[in-house]
């Protein structure tokens, strides 16, 4: 096994929530590592964790940014990191169910993400590089993030499922 580090710089994690009930919002972290430990063609015996600096959302406008970091949401000040740790990894063809845990505002639950490998090469420098995407869903209630405003024509401003996707390139340590 291999220990790789999280190219951040060609790396993403971002997020989608619906808004409105129509339409939906799509965000990321900028700020975000990880390490993984694994046989990078057979992920079933990886080590994998992750975490995100929550300060570091960005969905394209300032002020939303900032009701996202504030107490009404992440309440970053006080919760500044997003975590995860792999606990259990199973290969299905050519892609993956990397199980763990999640951590966000000091709650911790189980989440499932599905992985694909996406392949191996060499960069322009002579270094080697994997990369996987992965995707999953989550109810932000469920951590402790509940603002929402009622609309007037009924329904919410903010939905509770977030599509969480990941595009991950990593070198070798």
């Amino acid at each position: 096994m291999k220990k790789w580090n999280v190219d951040t710089a060609h790396s993403s994690i971002g997020f989608s929530v619906k808004h409105m009930m129509v339409s939906k919002v799509r965000g990321s972290f900028g700020d975000f590592g990880g390490e993984v430990e694994a046989n990078e063609t057979d992920l079933t015996a990886a080590n994998i964790a992750f975490n995100i600096k929550v300060a570091s959302i960005n969905t394209g406008n300032e002020d939303r940014d900032n009701h996202l970091r504030s107490s009404d949401f992440f309440d970053a000040e006080t919760y500044p990191e997003i975590k995860f740790v792999a606990n259990n990894i199973t290969k299905k063809d050519d892609e993956y169910e990397i199980a763990g845990d999640i951590t966000i505002k000091d709650v911790t639950k189980p989440i499932v993400f599905e992985a694909e490998y996406g392949g191996k090469g060499t960069n322009p420098w002579g270094q080697e590089v994997v990369a996987f995407s992965a995707e999953t869903k989550l109810n932000r209630e469920d951590f402790g993030l509940t603002w929402n405003q009622a609309l007037e024509t009924g329904g919410v401003l903010v939905g509770k499922d977030i599509k969480i996707t990941i595009d991950l390139e990593a070198n070798p340590v």
